[in-house]
């Protein structure tokens, strides 16, 4: 029982990610033994395809829950914004810790920033929400898949096979690539995927002993920011074939959220944006998130999402 099984993807950036909550679980719980259980999913082996083609970013999580399961690990660390909106019944997020960088990042060895950009060049990158932005920026660009883990994708880029590419900040940051973003892509102007730069441990539901362990490390600021993101995305029944963007910030004792929808083929975009007084309060998050869910789609943002369904 003095042992914590943590269930990971085997990615550079997982295993980080991974280390990290090992790290800080046994700076908290000295007694603790924490092992990490690399696995496979077939979000990792299937490279080819689009994760709209696949089957979403869901297919990052199904093996390590049933090595939940299973009985093999006791939770599993995620990306957090790889976590479909609503989880698997049987499991619960334990924890979420502080927010690292949510921006996005431009990258190119030649080109200072979006708008440096020749026409016609060619930037890489597999999601729809990057795309739908980088289009109403640029319709004239082409936008081709970029798949596989941060190195990859960099060494594509710096193969020529594009002239930019758009990754996380947060990733390149954690795997010590800092130096390699070019440009951070500020928000409101452009915004990341819902939850971006947040870790979150995954627990089977009512496992008070996984719980109690991963409590500590919840960060309520965090929680509560990515919660109105992820509430927005749910009222909106927002995927990875959906190009929905979002970020949260606490200001002065107010929650604001900025939401975006858009298409990815014609660089069409809707956006809304609201804010809260009650700013440490879940529920008051989550009704935050709904309500600008409700001001896209009162500007058409069903119409986007249908376009991809």
């Amino acid at each position: 029982m003095k042992t914590l099984r943590i269930a990971t993807r085997k990615s550079p950036l997982a295993l980080w990610q991974s280390e990290h909550v090992a790290a800080r679980l046994r700076s908290a719980h000295p007694d603790l033994q924490v092992e990490l259980v690399p696995m496979s999913t077939r979000g990792d082996q299937v490279l080819d395809r689009s994760l709209a083609a696949i089957g979403g970013k869901g297919l990052f999580l199904k093996e390590l829950e049933v090595a939940m399961q299973r009985g093999e690990a006791d939770c599993a660390v995620h990306s957090l914004k790889d976590v479909p909106m609503e989880l698997e019944p049987g499991f619960e997020l334990a924890a979420v810790l502080e927010r690292a960088d949510p921006a996005d990042a431009f990258i190119s060895p030649r080109f200072a920033g979006i708008d440096a950009l020749p026409h016609g060049a060619v930037v890489g990158t597999s999601s729809l929400r990057r795309q739908a932005q980088l289009r109403a920026l640029r319709p004239d660009l082409q936008l081709r898949d970029l798949r596989g883990n941060v190195n990859t994708r960099l060494a594509k880029l710096d193969a020529g096979e594009y002239d930019a590419i758009v990754l996380a900040c947060a990733g390149l940051q954690r795997l010590g690539l800092a130096s390699r973003i070019g440009v951070r892509l500020q928000a409101p102007a452009w915004l990341p995927a819902p939850a971006q730069g947040a870790i979150a441990i995954e627990c089977r539901g009512g496992d008070e002993r996984v719980q109690a362990l991963c409590a500590v490390l919840d960060h309520a600021p965090t929680r509560t920011c990515v919660e109105a993101e992820r509430a927005m995305n749910r009222a909106l029944h927002g995927s990875c074939h959906v190009p929905v963007a979002a970020l949260a910030a606490l200001e002065s004792g107010a929650l604001r959220l900025d939401g975006l929808v858009g298409d990815a083929a014609s660089g069409r975009a809707v956006r809304a944006s609201a804010q809260v007084e009650a700013a440490g309060d879940i529920d008051a998050a989550e009704a935050l998130g709904a309500e600008v869910a409700d001001r896209l789609l009162a500007q058409g943002a069903h119409q986007l999402i249908d376009a991809h369904l």
